[in-house]
């Protein structure tokens, strides 16, 4: 799947999470409450780190940590189209400024 492939289905998930919170809670999630799951998420995943670790082993633990990375990314891909950010693009520019930064860091003593 191409990176506007998985920004188009983050947002119908998104959509149909919508749907479900106004059905229940009569308004879908703000951004706030998205973010907030997302923090819920990322600690789920520090729990199966520490399991690839060796600390909290679990039989599916593979099957798990690669659902916790996709519900993450799929947070991430949201807040950024909530808040409009062109997310491939400051991502390849991030990682350029990261890498240059990174080589200068090598060339100095």
């Amino acid at each position: 799947m191409h990176f506007i492939e998985m920004q188009a289905t983050a947002r119908a998930v998104r959509a149909k999470y919508a749907q479900v919170e106004s059905e229940r809670y009569g308004r879908p999630w703000t951004a706030e409450e998205i973010m907030l799951g997302f923090l819920g998420d990322v600690g789920d995943l520090a729990k199966l780190v520490q399991g690839k670790a060796g600390v909290r082993p679990r039989d599916d633990l593979d099957n798990a940590l690669a659902h916790e990375l996709a519900d993450c990314l799929w947070a991430v891909l949201t807040l950024a189209d909530t808040y409009g950010v062109d997310l491939e693009a400051a991502f390849a520019d991030t990682m350029h400024a990261l890498t240059q930064h990174l080589d200068d860091v090598r060339r100095s003593p």
